[in-house]
């Protein structure tokens, strides 16, 4: 099953979902962290620490990043699990070029590569990595079955997955108040900011169109993983899966 359907697009262009992804992360690369941190408070920086400490007990030696964006999950990884290589795989050569040089900055250029790859059709061999992250970018998979059945297959048995996404509170009065939040100032601020109108509405679609708790639980199973486990944060406003192979 399919579950971020077709239709749900950024843009009304006719071009597939995947290069309307890749071309509205080519336009916000220049934004995005700005808006990130300033549409969480910052409380996105804690949802990425906190996944990460859940894979600290293994010591990861080969890392994947799935959706890596401009790396800010990638660049924590290394510095808090110090891997022998970590690899920042998306499709949108903006948000990665961002990355590149934020990872340069740092220093970890020995550790952290960022490449260009689709994530429902990696190039990597299987069994590949130790331990695989994904921040705030699996629900714009186009088939999300597919790729997660792809990210199992390029780790390792007994490998992890650590996930921190977006979701919908479920609990009154949150909710309601993130319904408001999220249909007229997040948009709102959005466009301002990223002077993409579409970007901002097209995410919260895909926040209330994923599946979330127990039914992304019985997913990931169906996907490969024989364990996965979920914790929401901060009034449910994120979830973090933690998924073992």
């Amino acid at each position: 099953m399919t579950y971020l359907q077709e239709d749900i697009t950024p843009y009304e262009d006719g071009q597939e979902k995947e290069k309307q992804v890749e071309q509205m992360f080519d336009n916000i690369a220049h934004s995005y962290d700005t808006l990130n941190h300033r549409l969480s408070w910052d409380i996105d920086k804690g949802w990425r620490r906190k996944a990460i400490r859940q894979l600290k007990p293994f010591g990861p030696k080969a890392m994947l990043d799935i959706a890596t964006g401009t790396g800010d999950f990638a660049i924590l990884s290394a510095k808090m699990l110090k891997p022998d290589l970590l690899i920042g795989a998306d499709i949108s050569e903006g948000m990665m070029e961002i990355g590149r040089q934020k990872v340069e900055r740092e220093g970890l250029q020995n550790v952290i590569r960022f490449e260009k790859q689709n994530c429902l059709s990696m190039s990597y061999d299987d069994e590949t990595f130790d331990a695989v992250t994904a921040a705030f970018g699996i629900r714009n998979f186009q088939d999300l079955d597919k790729g997660l059945a792809e990210i199992c297959r390029v780790l390792k048995t007994g490998g992890h997955l650590s996930i921190v996404e977006l979701s919908q509170p479920v609990s009154f009065p949150m909710k309601q108040l993130f319904w408001i939040y999220s249909h007229t100032l997040l948009p709102l601020y959005g466009k301002m900011i990223s002077k993409d109108k579409s970007a901002y509405k097209y995410l919260i679609a895909t926040i209330e169109a994923f599946p979330q708790g127990e039914k992304m639980i019985e997913i990931l199973k169906k996907a490969g993983f024989s364990d996965a486990t979920f914790k929401r944060l901060t009034f449910g406003i994120c979830t973090m899966y933690i998924a073992t192979k």
